[in-house]
């Protein structure tokens, strides 16, 4: 007998969402900093062996008052996840609250596939405190399972795989057995590149941003190695921004390239030759013609 499903991943920015399905998956797959919607895509994870495929899917966090049309399309990703789910899991951490009106859990007690309450940063609390977070959990929404896990540390982790295994149905393999993501790896190096602006930049601008990897050549370097020439537009909305990126002298932007290049080749596991380029595009984040560009519509 094979098992398989989709296993969606929801909750809000910064619960560790992506850092659970990295230790899950045991490899890169989504950005992960610790400043919120770092993660604004639908990420598939993929773990495979001969009897069984789980498929994660990492969403990015719920807005819950969205400032721009990009926002509103982050939250339209989230919404599929109810759509197509085998199991559901909500990521929650030790020390976050909600009402009891809030439309996440109304959502989630509508839900008719298993669902998992995953209590995440364990670590950061005594262990009488998160028995009385999995006892309050429980009592507001009736969970199939609780996990309580420390992403980051990847404490009980292996446990939630096992559970989910439990729960997936029988069926076929979505994906060949070798695939980690249903994504090109252009978009990892776009989201690597994004991921150092969001650790070297501040204020706006970080949010402000958006890549897209505009050419990528398999080539090799005078020694005959492995080199990969990739070329890729930062966009931001404004001069100003603009002016942020680079940098006084080009100092900022050389910097990024550095950090950027550098775990570039770590997932790539070859050389690369990163060139960046910062362009303007006013108020892209309202614009539909640039948000479809991006990959935030259909």
């Amino acid at each position: 007998m094979h098992k398989s499903g989709f296993v969606n991943i929801i909750g809000r920015p910064n619960v560790g969402k992506s850092t659970l399905m990295n230790a899950l998956v045991g490899e890169r797959m989504s950005i992960i900093t610790s400043k919120p919607q770092t993660t604004r895509h639908r990420i598939v994870g993929i773990i495979s062996a001969e009897d069984y495929q789980v498929v994660f899917s990492d969403t990015p966090g719920i807005i819950e008052a969205p400032a721009y049309r990009m926002q509103e399309a982050m939250n339209r990703f989230v919404d599929t996840t109810f759509e197509d789910a085998d199991i559901m899991m909500f990521v929650t951490e030790v020390g976050e609250t909600y009402k009891d009106n809030d439309p996440v859990l109304e959502r989630l007690r509508k839900v008719e596939v298993p669902l998992f309450l995953v209590l995440n940063k364990i670590d950061q609390v005594q262990e009488a405190r998160v028995l009385q977070l999995i006892q309050e959990w429980n009592e507001r929404i009736a969970f199939t399972e609780t996990i309580p896990v420390s992403a980051l540390q990847k404490a009980n982790t292996d446990r939630l795989l096992e559970v989910i295994l439990q729960y997936l149905p029988e069926g076929p393999a979505y994906y060949p057995k070798d695939q980690l993501t249903d994504r090109p790896e252009r978009f990892f190096v776009s989201e690597i590149i994004r991921e150092k602006i969001l650790m070297l930049y501040h204020q706006e601008v970080p949010y402000s941003s958006e890549v897209i990897v505009t050419s990528f050549k398999e080539d090799e370097t005078n020694k005959g190695e492995p080199l990969v020439r990739i070329g890729a537009d930062i966009y931001v909305a404004r001069d100003t921004q603009k002016a942020i990126i680079i940098g006084k002298g080009g100092s900022a932007i050389k910097k990024l390239g550095t950090e950027a290049r550098k775990d570039i080749e770590k997932f790539l596991e070859r050389k690369v030759f990163l060139e960046l380029h910062v362009k303007v595009k006013d108020n892209w984040r309202d614009d539909d013609r640039m948000l479809k560009h991006f990959g935030y519509r259909g």
